[in-house]
């Protein structure tokens, strides 16, 4: 017949060196820095590439849908100098439309535009660098008086 085992009770000395290193110190365990890097995408090494940058960020259409909505006044310098004031009423891959309040409507292609800005930019830009002593044109008629 088979014998059958008896779990250890206190008494037995099985169990008495058990105890005293369940309620010795504990040793702290910590994962790895390597581990703990690799988990979070963090790699060192020449597996660890960039990531090449997307193709299309859309940052033209959030700023032309932004401008739109408000209608905010725009001032479009031309690659031939020439400057053209409105708001934007719709954009296209290849044109913007400008609305204007004295002239025409114009649709300009995107390729003859040397840079746009908001008007507001300008004026502000005017008053952050006039020169001091200066009169303001706002207020004054610029003659000794």
């Amino acid at each position: 017949m088979a014998s059958v085992k008896k779990p250890p009770t206190p008494a037995e000395p099985s169990a008495a060196a058990d105890g005293p290193a369940e309620l010795g110190p504990r040793k702290l365990i910590r994962p790895s820095l390597a581990r703990v890097l690799r988990d979070q995408g963090v790699s060192r090494g020449p597996s660890s590439r960039k990531m090449v940058p997307p193709e299309q960020t859309n940052a033209e259409a959030y700023y032309y849908l932004k401008q739109m909505q408000s209608k905010t006044p725009i001032v479009v310098r031309l690659v031939d100098g020439e400057e053209l004031r409105g708001w934007i009423e719709w954009y296209d891959k290849d044109v913007i439309k400008l609305n204007r309040e004295h002239g025409p409507n114009l649709l300009i292609p995107k390729r003859s535009i040397k840079y746009l800005f908001k008007e507001e930019e300008e004026r502000m830009h005017k008053r952050r660098f006039r020169p001091p002593g200066t009169p303001s044109s706002e207020g004054t008629s610029g003659a000794p008086g």
